[in-house]
């Protein structure tokens, strides 16, 4: 799988997570499992991956109410991820 094709499985998951504490542990799961498309990146996008991760699996621990990660917030800054991640992709392809 191109590292472009799974940029978009991840934008799909994104998108079609449900909301109970399965659906988020299973974006987990297939975010982590995206070994290739990490290790292409720099360091850092995985740290910062695995940070939005954590928050969002601690979030899904609480209500909305009780917990200070907004999950709607985390899926947002996921998708910035995906942006970010595409758009470093698209530099080091043009060097």
């Amino acid at each position: 799988m191109s590292h472009q094709e799974t940029i978009q499985l991840l934008r799909t998951a994104l998108a079609t997570m449900p909301g109970a504490p399965s659906g988020i542990a299973s974006l987990a799961r297939t975010w982590r499992a995206q070994t290739a498309l990490l290790s292409a990146l720099p360091p850092r996008f995985a740290e910062v991956a695995e940070n939005f991760l954590g928050r969002l699996e601690a979030a899904s621990l609480f209500s909305e109410e009780s917990c200070s990660y907004s999950r709607q917030d985390l899926l947002d800054h996921l998708g910035a991820w995906l942006d970010q991640a595409q758009l470093a992709l698209q530099k080091s392809a043009s060097l």
